[in-house]
């Protein structure tokens, strides 16, 4: 029986799209997808979840590539428009799960500066009982350490708890870890694979 239910955030809870920004910077497709693959890519952004400083993050890029420094200031310069909305489907059931007196919790990949942002920005997190942030704690998905220490804080048995993801080797580190844990893929299937493990939550349209 399930009796903890964790959320990710990032294409879970709220939209995140680091394209979003740069298609006014670099507006042919092609180019603008090599420069976020090779130069602004997602394991260097991956090191701001783990904790890296953003002034770090951004001399280790312009040491490598001199000439694009207002592109690569652009990543955190103008990050808000990367996160534009929230999924509204997936955030009512988290509020219904947390209604039906579920205990809901919150574990994400996320810098701890822009997770203070996004927080300002959804308030709504704050409706979960607590949260992981990779960046505050210099530990990521899908490190069987962050699970750990998650369940750890927030006194889970990993075997009654079930994590949300959109990314499969996040879901993979959990199940390694002891847990339950479905792939999101959008907020109908994820109504129906809680629905697998006896929660009843409204079906969005």
């Amino acid at each position: 029986m399930i009796e903890h239910v964790v959320f990710d955030i990032g294409k879970v809870l709220i939209h995140w799209d680091p394209e979003i920004p740069y298609r006014r910077h670099i507006p042919d497709d092609a180019e603008r997808a090599r420069f976020l693959a090779e130069v602004c890519s997602p394991d260097w952004n991956l090191e701001q979840d783990r904790g890296r400083t953003w002034e770090a993050a951004e001399a280790a890029l312009l040491a490598l590539h001199p000439d694009k420094g207002d592109l690569i200031r652009t990543f955190r310069r103008n990050w808000r428009e990367m996160v534009p909305h929230a999924y509204e489907g997936t955030v009512a059931i988290f509020r219904d799960l947390i209604g039906q007196g579920v205990d809901v919790t919150l574990l994400t990949n996320f810098a701890a500066d822009t997770f203070e942002e996004a927080s300002e920005l959804y308030p709504f997190f704050t409706e979960a009982r607590g949260v992981t942030v990779s960046g505050r704690v210099g530990l990521i998905k899908p490190d069987r350490a962050v699970y750990e220490l998650h369940a750890r804080d927030f006194g889970l048995d990993p075997a009654k708890t079930l994590f949300i993801d959109d990314v499969e080797k996040n879901v993979e580190g959990a199940r390694a870890a002891g847990w339950q844990a479905v792939q999101f893929t959008g907020a109908a299937k994820l109504a129906e694979d809680l629905a697998g493990y006896g929660f009843e939550v409204a079906k969005p349209a």
